[in-house]
């Protein structure tokens, strides 16, 4: 038998044999009940209410032994980790295995079971967070609990950190313990988060890897003048002004560029499509600059269009609060998302000087930092060699997420943090990620359970 298989298997035996609990029950089985019971904690937010998930966890870890630390950032807003430590006199740079314990709100209307069940229906763990990211922390509780009892001799550190109010921003969260708690991330070199996933379409599996995000930059667009009456008119209000500043925005589109991490993103999904699309994304430089590929792109592919460009969403609009008065005052707000080639202040320097001419002012909600992990790292190799042991015909795509999580406040730490999950979503599969329904294959959880476990364990032990 060839080694890596061997050890592959071997790692799969001893999973089975140090994870076995007092009542003879599977690591797998204690994995899907702490899914479960995550799911059933309402941790909404907001207000979130983290602290439940904390007591939840805090309760595991008593009855393992396992010694933990906890914080509430405000009421309610509860975060709470673990370490493993190394035997070795040198260790290693630290692993943190990140999740976050709030979700985003569930409207019961429009869902066919209650969003906090967790029950399990036709072959599915069902409810809020069994996707984003209850499900994936406990993957990770799993392989933490899994790797301590097993005793094995670690190469460094494992932290096993779960935080307070990702779905907003992260300030309650992982901003906060990095302000008030910084020696959670002192010696630590790697970090895995959500943000990757795996894929299969006609029986090709692809993981992505998430190495960097689209930067969100929140504004609000002010505008101030003199009010009056609806029945006269004013050329200049403040609701004109914002208006005439956004189909500014919307008239001149922001144009596309290509990063490296995108490049090579496009250049990865090319090998597995058809001619439609596949020279296209192998050359994506050159793409881009045909405006008939790109309307065909926002068309049908929007998710993969905003990968090529800086983007802004109109999301929030307020003007008068009756209808026949012009209010003194009106305001905007935009979701914008941007390449993370250049700061988030030129960006808005640009924008501001776009629409000067209609006398709005532009404030900062929310602005980060822009960063990109490097893919020439001990963990990327492990993700990269263990998924491929594990289903011989897949590959590992780094990838840019549209979206943001907590890795940009690790990042800009220098920790290099990847989103991986083993979890495998078959094409078509519905998920139900901040929408209804939310949903997980149980059978595909249980297989991730031993994966991610296989991937940790070939980082932290030599």
């Amino acid at each position: 038998m060839h080694a890596k298989k061997l050890r592959i298997i071997t790692i799969g035996l001893l999973l089975c044999l140090c994870s076995m609990n007092s009542s003879g029950q599977s690591i797998e089985d204690e994995t899907v009940a702490w899914l479960q019971g995550l799911i059933r904690l309402d941790t909404i937010n907001p207000p979130g209410n983290e602290a439940r998930a904390v007591e939840y966890l805090a309760e595991i870890f008593d009855a393992e032994g396992i010694e933990y630390e906890s914080a509430e950032s405000a009421p309610g807003r509860g975060n709470i980790w673990a370490r493993l430590k190394s035997s070795q006199a040198n260790p290693e740079p630290g692993l943190i295995l990140l999740q976050h314990t709030d979700v985003v709100p569930a409207d019961k209307e429009f869902w066919t079971i209650d969003p906090l069940s967790g029950d399990i229906r036709d072959g599915q763990i069902l409810g809020r967070g069994a996707r984003d990211m209850k499900g994936l922390g406990a993957l990770q509780l799993s392989t933490f609990l899994s790797l301590h009892r097993s005793g094995v001799a670690l190469n460094r550190d494992v932290i096993f950190l779960a935080t307070a109010d990702e779905e907003a921003g992260g300030y309650f969260g992982v901003g906060w313990l990095i302000d008030n708690r910084p020696k959670i991330f002192e010696g630590v070199g790697f970090l895995l988060n959500e943000g990757g996933g795996g894929s299969r379409n006609n029986e090709k599996i692809v993981f992505g890897v998430e190495v960097t995000q689209k930067v969100p930059v929140w504004l609000r667009l002010n505008s101030v003048d003199v009010p009056g009456h609806g029945s006269s008119p004013r050329p200049n209000s403040s609701v004109t002004r914002i208006v005439r500043a956004l189909n500014t925005i919307l008239e001149n589109p922001f144009p596309p560029r290509i990063i490296a991490p995108v490049a090579e993103y496009f250049s990865a999904l090319s090998v597995d499509m058809d001619e439609e699309w596949g020279p296209a994304y192998s050359s994506i430089d050159r793409a881009i600059q045909d405006p008939q590929f790109i309307e065909r792109l926002h068309a049908d592919r929007p998710g993969h269009h905003s990968l090529t460009r800086d983007t802004c969403s109109m999301t929030r609009l307020s003007g008068s609060s009756k209808i026949n008065v012009i209010p003194p005052s009106a305001w905007a707000e935009l979701d914008c998302r941007i390449l993370p080639d250049k700061p988030s202040e030129q960006f808005i320097a640009e924008l501001q000087e776009l629409i000067a001419n209609t006398g709005v002012e532009i404030e900062t909600i929310m602005a980060f930092t822009p960063a990109i992990s490097d893919t020439n790292s001990r963990l990327f190799d492990a993700i990269q060699n263990i998924t491929r042991e594990l289903y011989p015909s897949s590959r590992v795509l780094p990838s840019v997420s549209t979206g943001f999580t907590d890795s940009h406040f690790t990042r800009d730490l220098g920790i290099v943090s990847y989103g991986f999950n083993p979890l495998i979503t078959d094409s078509g599969e519905h998920t139900g990620v901040h929408g209804n329904d939310e949903q997980v294959r149980e059978s595909a959880f249980r297989q991730a359970v031993g994966d991610y476990y296989a991937v940790v364990r070939n980082v932290v032990t030599d």
